[in-house]
C-alpha cells in the first residue's frame, strides 16, 4: 500500500510540474502561412540560381594573372584557358536564353563558342558572366506549364527543341564547365569557394 501511495504521489507531482510549465503565446502556436506551391518557373529559377552561386564565386576566386592558365601536362592540347571557360559558359547562357525567349542573342558568338574576345580582363569576363545569368533568369521567368514542351527553334542547328530541354541542357552545361573550372583552380592551389564551407 505504501508503494502505491508513493508511486501515485510521484506521478501526481510530475503531472503538476508539467501542467505548470509556461505555455507558448497563442501567436507562436498559430499555424504558419502556407508557402506558395512551386511552379515550373520557380523550380527552374531556383536551379539556375544554384549553379550561379557556384560558378560566379569560382570565376571570381581565380586571380587575374591566372585567367590565361590552361593545363599543359598530359592530354591538354588546345583546351580552353580559365578565362575562355568562363566566357564559354556566359556565351552559352546567352545563346540558350535567347532561344527560350525566341530572340537573337544580344551578344555575338565571337570567333568561336568562347564568346567575344573583347572581354579580356578578369573584371570584364566576370561581369559578362554575371550579365549572362541575369539574361538566363529573364528567359527562365517566361517558362511556364503551358509552354514548357512547346516546340521552339533549336539554337544549335535544324529542327526543334523545347524550353524544358534547353533549361536542362543549360544546367548540365554549366555544371560541366564548373567542374573544369574547379580543376583549374585546384591546379593553381586555390580551394573553390563552394568547398570552403
Amino acid at each position: 500500500m505504501k508503494n502505491r501511495i508513493l508511486v501515485t504521489a510521484i506521478l501526481l507531482c510530475g503531472a503538476l510540474a508539467f501542467a505548470q510549465q509556461p505555455t507558448a503565446p497563442a501567436e507562436a502556436s498559430a499555424p504558419k502561412p502556407a508557402q506558395a506551391a512551386p511552379t515550373v518557373t520557380s523550380v527552374l529559377d531556383r536551379q539556375i540560381s544554384s549553379v550561379e552561386r557556384e560558378i560566379v564565386p569560382a570565376a571570381d576566386a581565380m586571380p587575374e594573372d591566372k585567367y590565361n592558365f590552361a593545363p599543359t601536362q598530359g592530354e591538354f592540347k588546345t583546351v580552353r584557358t580559365f578565362g575562355e571557360q568562363v566566357r564559354h559558359v556566359a556565351t552559352t547562357n546567352y545563346v540558350l536564353a535567347a532561344a527560350i525567349l525566341g530572340e537573337k542573342s544580344p551578344v555575338p558568338d565571337g570567333e568561336n563558342d568562347n564568346g567575344d574576345s573583347k572581354y579580356k580582363s578578369k573584371a570584364e569576363i566576370v561581369q559578362y558572366l554575371k550579365d549572362s545569368f541575369a539574361y538566363i533568369h529573364k528567359a527562365y521567368g517566361t517558362i511556364n506549364e503551358k509552354n514548357l514542351v512547346e516546340p521552339i527553334k533549336n539554337p544549335f542547328g535544324p529542327g526543334t527543341a523545347t524550353r524544358l530541354g534547353i533549361a536542362v541542357l543549360n544546367q548540365g552545361h554549366n555544371f560541366d564547365h564548373y567542374g573544369q573550372m574547379v580543376e583549374y583552380l585546384r591546379m593553381n592551389g586555390i580551394i573553390p569557394p563552394a568547398s570552403r564551407r
